[in-house]
């Protein structure tokens, strides 16, 4: 495996990710009406274009397959964090897991902060993730509840 940023004409690569991510990953957590407000067909690809170029992800390949996807802010914020339906549990998000923290203390960043889906929840705690709050956001008209979480990066290693 190996990280490195994405490259423009990517995007919808990297919603193919998104959206298998949920479909698969949470749907254990949320109902269906939830997983399609979240990760609809109806995308609109212009905006997603544009929301990626905005965050900047990096993403993880292997085999020259993309396979995952995250940012990391200026601010600490974790906007993405995506793992390829039917690729979870193989060791990816913990290598990306562990890229976002050893890039977090290169740039001197003391805190990571993310909105996180229940499905992820478990995973950002074995990083050390504490829940600051719960939460319910509204996406497309429907209700999903999520947590704010964050780590202390210099406490944490």
């Amino acid at each position: 495996m190996k990280v490195r940023r994405y490259q423009p004409g990517e995007e919808m690569i990297l919603y193919e990710i998104f959206s298998t991510s949920i479909h698969h990953n949470a749907k254990g957590y949320y109902n269906e009406d939830q997983l399609r407000a979240w990760a609809g067909e109806d995308i609109l690809e212009d905006q997603w274009i544009k929301r990626i170029h905005g965050i900047s992800p990096f993403v993880v390949e292997e085999n020259d397959e993309i396979i995952g996807y995250a940012d990391l802010q200026s601010d600490g914020y974790i906007d993405h964090f995506f793992i390829k339906g039917g690729h979870s549990g193989q060791g990816v998000g913990r290598y990306l897991m562990n890229y976002i923290i050893e890039l977090a203390i290169h740039k001197n960043i003391k805190t990571l902060s993310a909105d996180v889906s229940l499905a992820a929840k478990d995973f950002f705690s074995k990083f050390g993730f504490e829940i600051d709050a719960h939460q319910s956001v509204v996406i497309r008209g429907v209700a999903l509840d999520n947590v704010k979480m964050s780590l202390d990066v210099w406490r944490a290693i």
